[in-house]
């Protein structure tokens, strides 16, 4: 037979996802159920469970069932939706990119065949950071820090790389435009520096909201 703490400990995960698949703050749900938000975050935290009165009424706001706010399918259903949400970004960023790399070989083709003396390939060499952005775009969106960071360094490396070749090609010398790839540096390290800051400050307000939410529970 599972101990209290374990069923407090999924009730809790359950009561965090659904609230926030619902698109609600703490108090926004406790003013819903009549209810103060130092409750709510008690919940929430695994230190206390709602009644049976309060746990059918998050049931029927969450239109789901109480064994789905209180079992473990709750938990299962939770996992398997990041899952499929993961799927799915992964799935947009893919037929994104496709898109570009299309409209790259459909400009290729074109202009071969109107002028088929020039160098077109560089059209493959410019969607590469064209590519970048759109993950910089969708990875912010998201929210994956970690794809946000990468790719924000591969516009950076790929744009000179584009400048460089771009004016080798254009007659320029290899050994004098190899300085470009110098402007990469600061920038690299002020990404580092910007990544750096937002890990500290999300870790700072994360132990604000602990604070706040243990003065409130001492009152």
């Amino acid at each position: 037979m599972e101990n209290v703490n374990e069923i407090n400990r999924r009730l809790a995960k359950n009561l965090i996802y659904y609230r926030k698949a619902a698109g609600l703050t703490q108090a926004e749900l406790a003013e819903k159920i009549n209810y103060s938000d130092k409750s709510v975050s008690k919940w929430e935290q695994g230190n206390g469970v709602p009644d049976i009165y309060i746990l059918m009424q998050l049931a029927s706001l969450y239109g789901i069932t109480l064994n789905d706010l209180v079992g473990e399918e709750g938990e299962k259903i939770a996992i398997d939706t990041k899952r499929k949400n993961r799927g799915l970004h992964v799935l947009i960023m893919l037929l994104s990119c496709g898109i570009v790399w299309l409209v790259a070989t459909s400009a290729f083709v074109l202009l071969q065949l109107i002028c088929p003396s020039r160098v077109w390939w560089v059209a493959f060499l410019y969607a590469v950071p064209i590519n970048a952005i759109l993950l910089v775009v969708y990875a912010s969106i998201w929210k994956y820090r970690t794809l946000n960071f990468i790719a924000i360094s591969a516009i950076v490396w790929t744009t000179l790389t584009c400048i460089f070749i771009t004016g080798i090609l254009l007659g320029g010398s290899a050994e004098k435009l190899w300085f470009v790839f110098l402007i990469g540096v600061p920038l690299q390290i002020m990404e580092i520096f910007w990544a750096s800051l937002r890990i500290l400050v999300k870790k700072g307000l994360g132990k604000i909201k602990k604070g706040r939410k243990a003065s409130k529970e001492d009152k």
